[in-house]
């Protein structure tokens, strides 16, 4: 029990689930201070893409407390965040894994490897920052690494591939996943 100020108790009640509606929030808004920060000290220009959604009907209770009560998807979205960093393309998915074993590719769907296809082709840096929730760890992947394994015969990517495969993005405070600094390593030459 806490016990409040005013006197009223109440009860320790933290959800320690992960919903499946709350799920990569964690990773998204360490994504998004990560790119404040790279737009504050003018080094990427690099912004979450909002999903297409078709209002369909807004309740209207008091004039100045609209609620939407209906809404859809319009369209498939592609990926999560593009921009531009040092004259460069970028676009990037970002996924949060709460297995310890291994990244399912039901986390990805068609559309979005279908765009990252479209965008290395069109000359992009693309990549796939997957977060392993239970090890706190934060991988960078490049795109074709992801796409060439979705159509291999596996069903995911064993936990112990991303030790191979992928980079470890250390977790910092400003940026908070830095991960620019591995787009510079793998792509520009270690340009800084």
């Amino acid at each position: 029990m806490i016990n409040y100020p005013n006197g009223k108790k109440q009860k320790n009640t933290i959800d320690r689930t992960l919903s499946a509606t709350n799920r990569g929030m964690t990773l998204e808004k360490d994504i998004n201070l990560s790119n404040d920060y790279y737009l504050e000290v003018d080094k990427a220009n690099i912004h979450k893409k909002p999903t297409p959604v078709q209002i369909v009907t807004v309740d209207y209770p008091m004039r100045s407390a609209a609620k939407i009560s209906e809404a859809y998807f319009k369209t498939p979205s592609t990926t999560d965040y593009n921009g531009v960093y040092k004259g460069k393309a970028i676009d990037f998915e970002a996924k949060e894994c709460s297995s310890k074993t291994s990244f399912p590719f039901s986390s990805i769907h068609p559309h979005q490897i279908k765009h990252l296809q479209s965008v290395l082709k069109h000359g992009a840096i693309a990549f796939v920052i997957i977060r392993f929730s239970k090890y706190n760890e934060t991988y960078f992947v490049e795109a074709h690494k992801v796409i060439e394994s979705y159509f291999g015969e596996k069903r995911s990517l064993p936990y112990t591939w991303f030790k191979d495969e992928a980079i470890l993005i250390p977790m910092g405070l400003c940026p908070r996943v830095d991960y620019l600094k591995v787009v510079d390593q793998l792509y520009l030459g270690g340009q800084k």
